[in-house]
């Protein structure tokens, strides 16, 4: 058990549960556009969400404490540089359109977790945050499997833009509610400002947005909005239970499922209806 407690803890924290959820909206995206991609644009967003990640959760750390790491982060360190070097092989492999994109999207990330502005990160900036992370999954799991397949002019692909940037909103809020004991106030997140009662209202009516955007597409299939629609209400009913003192694996296990779980559904609806 001991064995096996270790093994899940590495995936978590190494960022491999979190990487698979990105990796299941980018196949999402390629299935509702009926895009038949090269699995070069999949393994590439599979260990580019990994490093990013963990540069995110432990460059600081392992930049002050480098001679005293934690065997555990030091492994997690080693596996990083490891898929870092994975998602370069891949990007080579890949597109100019999706280099430069994928370029812009490791910028925010640099930005959101290094002191740029005024010794001041993204992520430490009033109000910022949660828009900032939302904006990285939307476009890393919209415009990197879409750019050489489809028009920036395509309104449908702006719906499906805003319907994932939504659903990764409501996905943090939980997050930030159960890091309400922890972060400084200064950070002005959305349960600061408004309670976690008013948080949960606004996730239900942003929820609500996801909904009515589908209606908007040109090309509406059946299976994707009622895996959406699963995918909405399984999100609603996490944000409703979501608490300060939450299981350890609530936020970072059960919601980051939510992503690979919504592909199951449309994996099994898609074939359904054919």
């Amino acid at each position: 058990m001991r064995i096996l407690r270790s093994l899940f803890d590495f995936y978590i924290n190494a960022s491999i549960h979190v990487a698979l959820s990105v990796t299941s909206i980018s196949l999402i995206t390629l299935w509702v556009f009926d895009i038949s991609q090269t699995p070069e644009i999949l393994f590439f967003i599979f260990f580019a969400s990994i490093t990013g990640y963990n540069f995110i959760k432990y460059a600081r750390m392992a930049g002050l404490h480098h001679r005293s790491l934690a065997d555990g982060l030091k492994l997690i360190q080693l596996f990083s540089f490891f898929c870092m070097g994975c998602a370069l092989y891949f990007l080579f492999q890949l597109s100019r359109e999706i280099v430069v994109i994928s370029g812009l999207f490791a910028t925010f990330t640099l930005l959101y977790a290094l002191p740029f502005f005024n010794k001041r990160s993204l992520r430490t900036i009033s109000g910022l945050k949660i828009f900032v992370v939302a904006l990285v999954w939307a476009g890393v799991t919209v415009f990197l499997p879409l750019v050489t397949q489809t028009s920036f002019e395509d309104a449908d692909m702006w719906i499906h833009f805003s319907e994932i940037f939504l659903l990764v909103i409501v996905w943090t809020l939980v997050f930030e509610i159960r890091d309400l004991p922890y972060d400084a106030k200064g950070l002005k997140t959305i349960p600061q400002v408004i309670g976690i009662k008013g948080t949960k209202k606004l996730g239900i009516v942003v929820l609500g947005l996801v909904v009515l955007l589908e209606g908007f597409r040109d090309d509406l299939s059946q299976a994707y909005f009622i895996s959406l629609f699963i995918t909405v209400s399984i999100s609603g009913i996490l944000l409703l239970l979501a608490q300060k003192k939450q299981p350890k694996y609530f936020a970072s296990f059960i919601v980051e499922s939510i992503p690979i779980v919504w592909m199951l559904i449309f994996l099994f609806l898609r074939n359904a209806f054919i």
